[in-house]
């Protein structure tokens, strides 16, 4: 039996994961306050989208420290996603539940990271 072998960065469960969480971030914060455009929403996005792109940058790295340095760079995205997720629902722009939806993906997308860091600070040794 031939094992399906990751050969893209798209092909990472914890890329596709954090592109999910990153689309419906876009999509929730379309409904905060208008001036919130360029404080919390733009924050958020941001810290969204880097969690891919830094996933996908350390898959392109060769060496396996460069890459357990952008797989931690994505893993420090995702807690300060997840601190703007806390600072949403206390200011109301996120309902309770959707709150926790959204801070529970992100904790998934932590312990895939942390599975990810760890698989390759195994290599190093």
């Amino acid at each position: 039996m031939i094992k399906n072998r990751v050969k893209n960065f798209y092909d990472l469960k914890v890329w596709q994961d954090a592109h999910k969480l990153t689309l419906e971030i876009y999509k929730e914060t379309k409904k905060f306050p208008k001036d919130e455009q360029f404080g919390l929403v733009s924050q958020m996005r941001r810290a969204a989208s880097s969690i891919t792109a830094n996933i996908a940058e350390g898959f392109g790295r060769f060496h396996y420290k460069e890459k357990a340095k952008f797989y931690q760079q994505a893993r420090a995205s995702t807690a300060e996603l997840q601190d703007h997720i806390f600072l949403s629902q206390d200011l109301n722009y996120l309902i309770k539940q959707k709150a926790r939806d959204l801070f529970q993906q992100a904790n998934l997308i932590l312990k895939e990271l942390n599975g990810l860091i760890n698989s390759i600070n195994k290599q190093l040794k």
